[in-house]
């Protein structure tokens, strides 16, 4: 018998060896865009200082910081409040969500606002659930945030 790192006794560990050659990522150009299968974001429509911001794909742990980037930038090239249209997005999980509410904390310290926009029942289970249903207006169309 072997005592172990508690200073019980026990049988003895399987010893344990690494092996093998690292493979290490190829350097990235930093100017070239990050490739981001899954996630498309594109400026829609524009009336005053509010627009849509068109969201398809999948907003997960690969995705989100890239939507809170692009959403905060929006927000400092004049836009004061944008509308997410959720209508292409497949799949949002927690990463998303934190996302969101990111690029809420920070967009809404320079007086902006974030509205969101055909959010999926499942989506607005999730937002409920969370709380954040207090936190985003949501509408059922996306003409509705120009009223």
């Amino acid at each position: 018998m072997t005592k172990n790192a508690a200073g019980r006794a026990g049988r003895p560990g399987p010893e344990i060896r690494c092996t093998g050659t690292a493979v290490l990522a190829p350097p990235r150009d930093a100017a070239a865009p990050a490739a981001l299968p899954g996630l498309e974001i594109d400026l829609g429509r524009v009336r005053g200082d509010t627009a849509i911001v068109a969201v398809s794909g999948e907003i997960d742990l690969h995705t989100a910081d890239t939507l809170r980037a692009r959403l905060v930038a929006l927000h400092a090239s004049g836009l004061r409040s944008l509308v997410v249209d959720f209508a292409g997005v497949a799949f949002c999980d927690a990463t998303g969500l934190g996302a969101l509410v990111a690029a809420h904390n920070e967009i809404s310290a320079g007086d902006g606002r974030i509205a969101l926009a055909r959010v999926r029942p499942a989506q607005r289970r999730l937002l409920r659930i969370t709380g954040l249903h207090r936190l985003f207006t949501v509408h059922n169309d996306p003409d509705e945030a120009f009223v």
